[in-house]
């Protein structure tokens, strides 16, 4: 049974006590820590978590493949559970309701970016992401994840989920589903188009469920046939092992790629008008370049990137999903499994989004 006495910290005004699982150092293994959050504010909740996704960036973030980490390290921006305390100035919750955080805990909620809720993109520069950041609301002590028991944020940057939601599937939605459903309604696809997904890992299941729902024709690439079968069985019309002789052309190419390759490739898939959008973010050395010369010759194409969405936009997507039954194929599995989840996600033996039941996670 998980000891819950930092119900009675929140309700106190105290520091919330927190446990949960940790690397020390990129090299490290996963081990039991022991920790405290920010007292919840008068606009804050705490979230006891029940459910925590696994996500290739935190392996990246773990490992410090992107930029070097802050450790010890809790890891998860992929999270599900019940609201056990609000802060005096709270509407949006009450103690009992379901909510999920994301890859966001806060911003500065002034500048233009953030009042057209596209906190994502903060213009101060005071985006805190949900660990691995320096948090310049609260003495910018480090932000600890979901990997634990408890977190407490702000309720602006918590997405209300219904009480029947399965929570499992609902934790990874707060990436993988937003990461992917953003960028496809930026560049607006409609029944008839052609929509290609590049890696068909945790991102590129969601990214096809998607199009496929918008009413697009879709089809995948990957490093292999290996998972011919499953995109198939989803609805895509065909699976590609290589961009070569490739015949069709695409009004838009989702990359979600997570290791080197060559981006001129997908841009010359496309159709004319057609875009490529970029979520994938493989390791800092291997992170792929683009030639502007390619560009100016694949002229007619447009290449850009993608990061999550605001919370507006959050909400919509876990919405949508919900209403059509749009889930993540996942696994569930023990807090003590961290590790060798991680080993299968970087062998490419993963074929589920890893989700961590947190009430495996003893106190």
């Amino acid at each position: 049974m998980q000891n819950k006495n930092f119900i009675l910290d929140a309700q106190k005004g105290a520091r919330v006590s927190a446990v949960g699982y940790a690397v020390k150092s990129k090299d490290s293994k996963f081990e039991k820590f022991t920790f405290t959050r920010h007292p919840m504010g008068d606009n804050d909740i705490v979230i006891e978590i029940l459910f925590a996704g696994i996500c290739h960036s935190d392996i990246h973030s773990a490992r410090s493949e992107w930029h070097e980490g802050i450790y010890p390290m809790v890891p998860g921006h992929e999270i599900a559970g019940r609201v056990v305390a609000v802060g005096s100035k709270v509407s949006k919750f009450k103690v009992g309701d379901y909510a999920g955080v994301g890859c966001m805990v806060n911003s500065c909620g002034e500048c233009n970016a953030c009042k057209k809720s596209q906190e994502q993109f903060c213009e101060r520069g005071q985006l805190v992401v949900t660990y691995d950041c320096y948090d310049c609301f609260h003495n910018n002590e480090p932000t600890y994840g979901g990997y634990s028991n408890n977190i407490v944020v702000s309720e602006r940057f918590a997405v209300c989920v219904p009480q029947d939601a399965p929570l499992d599937k609902v934790a990874p939605l707060l990436c993988a589903g937003i990461t992917t459903y953003s960028p496809l309604k930026f560049s607006g696809v409609k029944k008839g188009d052609k929509v290609a997904v590049a890696g068909f890992g945790g991102l590129g299941v969601m990214a096809v469920k998607y199009a496929l729902q918008m009413g697009a024709e879709v089809f995948v690439f990957a490093r292999n046939k290996n998972k011919e079968k499953e995109a198939l069985e989803l609805g895509a019309t065909k699976l590609f092992d290589s961009t070569e002789n490739v015949k069709e052309r695409f009004n838009l190419i989702i990359s979600t790629i997570p290791t080197a390759y060559d981006p001129m490739q997908y841009v010359n898939l496309l159709c004319y008008g057609g875009e490529l959008a970029i979520v994938g973010l493989p390791p800092t050395v291997v992170s792929p370049k683009i030639d502007i010369t390619n560009l100016v010759f694949s002229a007619g194409r447009k290449v850009y990137g993608s990061m999550i969405g605001g919370i507006a936009e959050t909400q919509e997507m876990l919405d949508y999903s919900l209403k059509y039954k749009i889930y993540p194929e996942t696994q569930i599995i023990r807090a003590d499994q961290i590790d060798e989840a991680y080993d299968k996600l970087t062998s490419g033996k993963a074929k589920f989004r890893y989700v961590i039941d947190m009430s495996t996670l003893k106190a």
